[in-house]
C-alpha cells in the first residue's frame, strides 16, 4: 500500500514506496548519527536544468509538512513542496540506474541524471 503526504486543504503532496521506505529504515538502522532524525525532501537551485533535488535527515520544523509512509516520517518544506505537488519517491536495487528516484508529474524537464529538472 503506498500512502500520501498532504498540506491541509491541498491535493497530495507526495508519495513514498514501499520500496524506499523499507531503504530508508535500513539506512537509518545502520546510521546512530541520524538515529531519531526523519526524512528530509527537499529542492533547492542548482543542477544542470535549475533545480535539483536532495534528501536528507533532518529533524521536524515549525512550518514543515510531515506524512509517515510505512513507518518513516518525511518531512517537506513550503518552498519544496511548490516543486513537488504529486511526486513520488521510488528505490530500485537495479545495477544500472538504480537508487532513489523522484518522478515529479509538475517537472517541464528533467536533466539524463533525474536529479535534477525544471519547473
Amino acid at each position: 500500500m503506498t500512502e500520501t503526504a498532504t498540506a491541509p486543504g491541498t491535493d497530495t503532496l507526495i508519495t513514498l514506496t514501499e520500496s524506499a521506505a523499507r531503504q530508508i529504515t535500513t539506512m537509518l538502522a545502520t546510521d546512530s548519527e541520524n538515529a531519531g532524525k526523519n526524512l528530509r525532501v527537499f529542492v533547492e537551485a542548482g543542477g544542470c536544468s535549475g533545480l535539483q533535488y536532495g534528501m536528507v535527515f533532518d529533524e521536524k520544523r515549525d512550518d514543515d509538512v510531515a506524512a509517515e509512509f510505512h513507518g518513516v516520517q518525511v518531512l517537506v518544506d513550503p518552498f519544496s513542496a511548490n516543486y513537488m505537488r504529486g511526486a513520488t519517491i521510488d528505490f530500485s536495487e537495479d545495477l544500472s540506474g538504480g537508487g532513489f528516484k523522484i518522478n515529479n508529474p509538475t517537472a517541464h524537464s528533467s536533466c539524463g541524471c533525474g536529479k535534477s529538472f525544471t519547473a
